[in-house]
């Protein structure tokens, strides 16, 4: 059974006060490459970047991370992607937004926190 991690790079990006808000496209990339190299235990990643971010990493797959560039708030983007890979497999999803976390349990994700991510990066 495949298994998919959703990373909600938004949420995952702003959880470290590392100066991201000055170069939120910079930060995406950091993130995209980090993701390239981790051992995260899952098949397929997908990163979604809304907003400025997406300046930072084109749309497309790279190896075994899919960038998805959500068109308006990320958070639909997040939802759908989860639907979409929990009728597959297994399917996480990395965000610290509560309410957003409630949304994707409810279509069979499993939520993570962005400090696990950052502990498998």
């Amino acid at each position: 059974m495949p298994s998919t991690l959703v990373v909600d790079a938004a949420n995952v990006v702003g959880s470290r006060p590392d100066g991201w808000w000055k170069d939120r496209a910079g930060a995406a990339r950091r993130l995209h490459e980090q993701l390239m190299l981790a051992d995260t235990g899952y098949d397929d990643v997908v990163l979604v970047l809304e907003g400025g971010a997406k300046g930072g990493v084109k749309a497309g797959r790279d190896g075994h991370v899919r960038t998805v560039h959500a068109k308006g708030h990320g958070d639909d983007t997040i939802l759908s992607q989860a639907r979409a890979a929990a009728a597959g497999g297994r399917v996480a999803v990395v965000t610290a937004d509560r309410m957003l976390q409630a949304r994707v349990q409810g279509v069979g994700a499993v939520a993570l926190s962005p400090s696990w991510l950052l502990d498998q990066l």
